[in-house]
């Protein structure tokens, strides 16, 4: 078997192991979390494999170099690191709803590496730029942090829905709309990213498609809205308010150590390939703005105590920086544009 065809049922074992999970929270079936955690147990065993075997492939074929050089093999990596860090998470915490929020962005990652018609999983050579040592630190680095991040993201999410459904229970309305809002914009974001980014629909076609996702999404929660007991069911395996806000810091502060090494590796790599250590191209900039995002999260953290709503918000934003910084800039002309190395290949 080799590492495409491998990678390709990974992908579809990723896909059975968020349903597995979603049913399993909202059902409360024990017995599909049970198959979730399998899933994942072996998505992640085969993502390595996959991954091993497209690096031996690459020194069979006389090009000899790990797989991390283009858009397929780097989702391939992103969906790995992304599997890796719940299964962490899940052993220390031993929560199982949290992978309904994680394992999803594992098989959208793998989904659209193996199943895009826009992206080929061919085995290429390195332009001369590319053959360095630093391509290993510099893009292993980056994808920790933007798997730590995707964590986050999910944890922020949960946070907010648990907030809202408090509030539906007459808690506390003083934050609905805005949480409500944060999470319609944030969907919004997210649909243009998807539908016009990565999917290359044009912007008037991917803003309905992704204001249509946003609409069916608050229809959804006005509707659960009304059923006190559903909501009950559905929120109360969730993990402590408290604990969620710990950990989306937690896997913040990871991420960010880790996309900072990142920034570092590549400006050093940069200046051994092209001479110079910053060039404001698109991919650095925006990996900056990503940064300086995450950046003052931690710094509302820790030198003003935000917590909560606030830390949840800034982490749905820093990961909407991340998936521009990751697939929007590719749109655009640089020398970290994956379309820009295809054709610099050529």
């Amino acid at each position: 078997m080799t590492s495409s065809m491998l990678l390709s049922v990974t992908t579809f074992i990723y896909g059975l192991a968020a349903v597995c999970y979603i049913a399993g929270w909202i059902f409360r079936r024990p017995l599909a979390a049970r198959l979730g955690i399998w899933s994942v147990w072996v998505a992640v065993v085969g993502n390595g494999v996959g991954f091993t075997l497209r690096w031996m492939e690459s020194y069979q074929m006389g090009i000899g170099h790990a797989p991390l050089s283009n858009l397929y093999e780097s989702l391939v990596f992103f969906a790995w690191t992304i599997g890796i860090s719940h299964l962490v998470i899940e052993y220390r915490y031993h929560n199982r709803v949290i992978g309904a929020f994680t394992l999803p962005l594992a098989f959208l990652a793998m989904a659209y590496a193996s199943l895009s018609p826009h992206i080929s999983d061919r085995i290429q050579p390195l332009i001369p730029a590319l053959k360095s040592n630093w391509l290993i630190a510099h893009v292993i680095t980056c994808f920790i942090g933007y798997a730590a991040f995707a964590v986050g993201f999910g944890l922020s999410i949960m946070y907010l829905l648990n907030k809202l459904a408090a509030a539906a229970d007459g808690e506390s309305t003083e934050q609905r709309p805005a949480d409500l809002l944060v999470l319609q914009l944030f969907l919004v974001g997210l649909g243009l990213i998807l539908f016009r980014f990565i999917l290359g629909w044009s912007f008037g076609v991917g803003l309905g498609a992704a204001l249509l996702l946003a609409g069916l999404v608050d229809l959804g929660g006005w509707l659960l809205g009304r059923h006190q007991r559903v909501r009950t069911e559905l929120f109360s395996r969730f993990p402590e308010p408290s604990l969620m806000d710990l950990l989306t810091h937690q896997t913040v502060m990871f991420g960010f150590v880790f996309l900072s090494a990142g920034i570092i590796t590549g400006s050093i790599w940069a200046n051994s390939a092209w001479g110079r250590y910053w060039g404001w191209d698109p991919k650095e900039t925006w990996s900056l703005i990503t940064w300086f995002v995450y950046a003052t999260l931690l710094h509302a953290r820790l030198m003003r105590g935000w917590q909560g709503r606030r830390i949840a918000y800034l982490s749905i934003l820093g990961f909407v920086a991340v998936l521009f910084t990751y697939f929007g800039v590719n749109l655009l002309p640089g020398l970290h544009s994956y379309g820009a190395m295809t054709e610099q290949l050529r």
